[in-house]
């Protein structure tokens, strides 16, 4: 089955689609990439969508429109993707949305909302649709995230000692999979949500992100400003926990600075750049990993990959690309498959990593042009994740 997979981050800035061709063997599941496309946000959606998100206050009229508006970019991109990276065969989409509010209280997760609309993408592709996963693992009492830990634990746990898979998107979250003992998966903390917060702040909007480390590499790390940092109570708390831009964004950044004697940009950036290596490699050593196996926007900058080395002391830190797996576009290639394993029928959470009740079949169907015609159940659950070179 021909899966395109479509996700947009906690950074906002795009719309990624990766197309997987996507079968089960046995107890296997067979995952090869046909490639990816991205396509920014046009410039007004992305400044819309940024002036809604908390802490802001919205509207249910502009919810609204934030919701078609991102769905027709879904939709545009899954055209392009079918054609091509499908040769305009493909069979099914498998839609994240963007999360726009993910509502925790106490470590306790009881909602959670992405907007895109489905329809959008149903009709501009005429392909079935999979979309909304995270809110049938939150009516489950787990966290709706990390959901790509199904196949972070499929993919790795094979290998040996205790490897960790690692994404650095907005927000950094691990997963850990071992041969013998239970998987677990959480969010670390922030990975690139402050750093691109002080980024536009303090370039009046001209800079979005840190291209290439440049800022921080320029800058030092403040000690007294980490420890303010490091003090936050969210790192205490125990997995399975998530977080996001409800928690880390620019107001709590000034607040962490309040009082604090001025720093040039440059300081900030690089000490909130060690506070996303640090905290990512104090949760890997919580958990005794052997390596740490990388993905995501935040991997693209060498002063944080620097960082997160010397944090880790020792322990191997490597790209997903070297197993097998682009690193831009792992989350996109997680949602195909989380799409081809609810239209067989199979669960798509791990229970010990978002803390559900039990696995769940995620997400919502809508029909294509043609119906929806469902592929017999599948008979087995796969056990692990083979990639070409596997």
């Amino acid at each position: 089955m021909r899966v395109i997979g479509l996700m947009s981050g906690t950074s906002y800035d795009a719309v990624d689609a990766a197309a997987a061709d996507l079968a089960l063997d046995g107890d296997t599941l067979v995952l090869e990439p046909l490639g990816m496309v991205s396509a920014p946000y046009p410039a007004e959606l992305r400044a819309a969508l940024a002036a809604a998100l908390p802490p802001a206050a919205t509207t249910m009229k502009e919810v609204c429109r934030l919701g078609t508006r991102i769905g027709q970019a879904f939709a545009s991109l899954a055209v392009r993707a079918a054609d091509e990276l499908c040769g305009g065969r493909a069979d099914l989409v498998a839609s994240h949305g963007q999360t726009v509010y993910h509502w925790s209280e106490n470590g306790t997760v009881h909602g959670t909302l992405q907007l895109g609309e489905p329809a959008w993408i149903a009709e501009a592709t005429g392909l079935p649709v999979v979309s909304g996963f995270r809110t049938r693992d939150v009516a489950a009492g787990g966290q709706g995230a990390p959901l790509v830990s199904i196949v972070d634990v499929l993919w790795l746990r094979g290998r040996p000692g205790v490897p960790v898979a690692l994404n650095l998107g907005g927000i950094a979250n691990i997963t850990v999979a071992t041969r013998t003992g239970p998987p677990a998966a959480f969010d670390t903390g922030p990975a690139n949500a402050l750093i691109d917060a002080a980024v536009h702040h303090f370039t009046g909007g001209r800079l979005g992100y840190d291209e290439g480390g440049a800022l921080a590499a320029r800058g030092r790390v403040d000690e007294a400003l980490l420890r303010r940092l490091l003090d936050d109570p969210y790192y205490a708390q125990p997995p399975p926990r998530t977080t996001g831009k409800e928690l880390f964004h620019l107001p709590y950044l000034r607040a962490a600075l309040a009082g604090h004697a001025a720093l040039p940009a440059e300081d900030v950036v690089a000490t909130l750049t060690r506070l996303t290596a640090r905290t990512v490699a104090d949760a890997a050593r919580s958990v005794g990993a052997t390596e740490v196996v990388a993905s995501g926007g935040g991997t693209r900058n060498p002063v944080l990959m620097a960082m997160l080395r010397t944090e880790l002391d020792g322990v191997p830190l490597r790209g997903s690309d070297e197993l097998g797996l682009p690193s831009d576009a792992k989350e996109a290639y997680a949602f195909a498959v989380l799409g081809f394993l609810t239209v067989h029928g199979l669960a798509g959470t791990v229970p010990a990593c978002t803390g559900a009740r039990h696995p769940s079949v995620l997400g919502s169907l809508t029909p294509g042009r043609f119906g929806l015609r469902l592929p017999e159940p599948a008979a087995v659950a796969p056990e692990r994740l083979r990639l070409p070179g596997n």
